[in-house]
């Protein structure tokens, strides 16, 4: 976990290079073959703070107007029927936290909306904080209650800074109550550290010192019919940006079952731009990932976790590791084995240091978000791009940040999620030669 300084500096100057982009570039629907695809609608929060929902050529066919940490979408056949629900952040606090970075620090409500955006339910967190601090994750349950990963502000004993931005994973009912709750902080010695690494954690200089950007039950899986117990379906994924390690809760007793990491066979070893398929192999250094998931039941590689493996900074003190792995990738892990079974690093120009997704489609896709790029694109099993977007919503330029188009998630979804009706467009759209790709001069 430690690296030398001029590591350091040289994986800070890869990451501040592959930030970079054009002046001018397509935004939109930028390739689609609609014979190769899965064709779906997807929603995402835009960097503009709205959420939208797009067919396949990139027409939004809803949008609402809040952004959502991500926007999350609700099974209908959780909510009663009811169909195009999702999750938002409703309003920030006021007194607005200078450490919230990439964080709930400042989220003061979530809310569910309607297909026409009309507030169905929300909730400001529990009374002694009068906040939400909601981020990265909010589910709806099979008992209609809501899984939310929210910050707790608080002093953790033995850490050297006075205050943490901690991460609490809460189960709150219809009326807004917390009827189950669990606090990272309280669990450290069961997240895989060595006390030398554990030492390290608790003198860190970083707030946000776990960073967990994933909490979401596992479903049903084989793994728990095959008599797995800790794979119980109500059990709960969760993965930790800094740390880089990714555990399963187990919901009865808030322990730990399994792990996998912080501690990895080395990336450094293996050739990084090799291309050949890459499978059945030890799981090596995750760094900064993204959306660890159980792929679920009855989709190609079920019971599989997808994780989306960022290599981007991590660590005590927070190093990036892409310059030995060229890129970000995306991995599949048979939980049992701690094995790759597949991995998606490809040739061409594939990095996101923060945000990202990767989600399995029933016909055997993947559809990723490279979030720092605002591009969401689906590929084949053998890694051909079937579909992609860049998003067209940025950001405002401030004194801190550039303008931007980040997504967080980008979230595929199936056409019956939406109520009936609803509008959606499937044309081929090909892509001309980069060579050939000009932009004509003004007559």
């Amino acid at each position: 976990m430690l690296k030398k300084a001029v590591t350091l500096a040289a994986s800070l100057l890869v990451s501040a290079q592959m930030m970079a982009a054009p002046t001018v570039y397509p935004t939109g629907v930028t390739i689609y073959d609609p014979q190769k695809a899965w064709n779906q609608y997807t929603v995402f929060s835009g960097s503009d703070q709205k959420s939208y929902l797009i067919d396949m050529n990139g027409q939004v066919v809803q949008s609402w107007p809040y952004r959502g940490f991500p926007t999350e979408v609700i099974d209908p056949t959780l909510n009663k029927g009811q169909k195009g629900h999702v999750f938002v952040q409703l309003e920030e606090r006021k007194d607005k936290d200078k450490r919230a970075f990439g964080n709930g620090a400042n989220n003061h409500s979530v809310a569910e909306l309607d297909w026409n955006g009309k507030i169905i339910w929300q909730w400001a967190g529990e009374k002694d904080t009068g906040h939400a601090h909601q981020h990265h994750e909010i589910s709806r349950l099979s008992n209609g209650n809501t899984l939310i990963l929210a910050n707790k502000i608080h002093a953790i004993p033995g850490f050297k800074l006075q205050e943490l931005i901690d991460d609490a994973i809460y189960e709150v009912d219809a009326k807004g109550k917390v009827v189950w709750r669990w606090v990272a902080s309280e669990h450290l010695n069961e997240f895989g550290f060595t006390p030398e690494q554990l030492e390290l954690v608790r003198n860190t200089k970083h707030v946000d010192y776990l960073h967990l950007n994933n909490a979401r039950t596992l479903g049903a899986n084989k793994w728990f019919d095959a008599g797995d117990a800790r794979f119980h379906p109500d059990n709960i994924i969760i993965d930790s940006r800094q740390a880089n390690f990714i555990a399963i809760i187990e919901k009865k007793t808030g322990k730990v079952v399994w792990n996998l990491g912080p501690n990895y066979a080395s990336a450094e070893k293996a050739n990084p731009f090799i291309q050949e398929e890459q499978k059945n192999k030890p799981v090596d250094q995750l760094s900064g990932l993204h959306d660890a998931k159980i792929i679920a039941k009855g989709l190609p590689g079920a019971g599989n976790i997808l994780v989306f493996d960022n290599q981007g900074g991590s660590g005590y003190p927070a190093v990036s590791f892409e310059i030995s792995t060229g890129s970000s990738r995306v991995v599949e892990i048979d939980p049992i084995k701690k094995e790759i079974v597949w991995e998606y690093r490809p040739g061409s120009s594939f990095f996101s240091a923060f945000t990202s997704l990767a989600r399995r489609l029933p016909n055997g896709n993947t559809q990723i978000t490279e979030g720092q790029s605002g591009r969401v694109f689906q590929i084949t099993p053998k890694g051909e791009i079937v579909w992609e977007y860049i998003s067209p919503y940025f950001s405002q330029a401030t004194n801190e940040r550039p303008a931007n188009n980040n997504l967080y998630r980008a979230t595929p979804l199936p056409y019956d999620w939406v109520p009936q009706g609803t509008p959606r467009s499937e044309v081929a759209v090909v892509p001309p030669k980069l060579t050939e790709f000009k932009i004509p001069a003004v007559q």
